[in-house]
C-alpha cells in the first residue's frame, strides 16, 4: 500500500481475504485493483480467482495480479478472452517502483501489462510442429517486449535497434503466427495471447 501511494495512487481499501477483495472493490469501483495469487482463507490461487471474477462481472476494473510463481497458466487464466485491463507481474517486480507504477498506470487506462519472463516462458515452451519455432531469437525478444505492452518505439529503445527494424520484426511475427496485425499495443498482447492459448 505505501509503494503505491508513494507512487501517486489513492488507496481506497485494503482487504483482508478474497471475499473481502470483491466485496470492496464492488464498493468503491477502483481504477485498478493489485492482489496477489495466494490470499485467505484458503491461501492457495484465491486471489486469482477472485481476479477472474472482479473481470468477468467489472470489466471496466482493471486488475494487476502478483505472483511469486513463474508459471504460465496463471495468467493464462485470468487474460481469458481478453487482455485489456489485466496485468500479470511477479513479486520481484515490485521492488522497481517506476516500473510497478507504470504497470498499474498502464493497465488502469485500460492496456496490459504482462511479466517479460512469464512470456518467454509461455514463448519458449517446445510443441510439436509450433509456428513459433520460425520466430528467430530476434523476433521472440520483440514478441515479449510487445506483451508487456511495450510501442515499437520502446521496443528499440530497449533492443537498441531503430524503429523501421522493430517494424519489420512485428510483421514478421504475425506473418508467421498468421495473426492480422493492429496498431493498439494492447490488440497486439491480446493477439499474441489468443495465439498462446489455442497451442497450450
Amino acid at each position: 500500500m505505501h509503494v503505491l501511494e508513494r507512487a501517486g495512487f489513492e488507496v481506497v481499501g485494503v482487504a483482508a481475504d478474497a471475499p473481502d477483495l470483491i466485496r470492496k472493490t464492488n464498493a468503491h469501483k477502483p481504477d485498478v485493483v493489485i492482489t496477489d495469487i495466494q490470499m485467505p482463507p484458503d491461501g492457495t490461487d484465491d486471489g486469482l480467482r477472485a481476479a477472474i471474477e472482479i473481470r468477468a462481472n467489472r470489466p471496466d476494473i482493471g486488475v494487476v495480479v502478483l505472483s511469486q510463481f513463474l508459471e504460465d497458466r496463471f495468467p493464462l487464466e485470468l487474460v481469458g478472452d481478453r487482455a485489456e485491463g489485466v496485468g500479470y507481474l511477479l513479486k520481484e517486480r515490485v521492488g522497481d517502483l517506476d516500473l510497478f507504477a507504470d504497470s498499474v498506470r498502464r493497465v488502469a487506462a485500460g492496456g496490459s501489462a504482462l511479466d517479460p519472463r512469464v512470456v518467454e516462458r509461455m514463448v519458449g515452451r517446445r510443441r510439436a510442429s509450433s509456428p513459433l519455432d520460425e520466430l528467430t531469437p530476434r523476433e521472440r525478444q520483440v514478441m515479449a517486449l510487445m506483451a508487456e505492452g511495450r510501442s515499437n518505439g520502446g521496443i528499440a529503445a530497449e533492443l537498441i535497434v531503430t524503429v523501421p527494424a522493430v517494424e519489420r520484426h512485428v510483421t514478421s511475427i504475425f506473418d508467421k503466427l498468421g495473426l492480422r496485425q493492429v496498431p493498439e499495443d494492447h490488440r497486439r498482447v491480446l493477439a499474441v495471447l489468443e495465439y498462446l492459448k489455442r497451442t497450450r
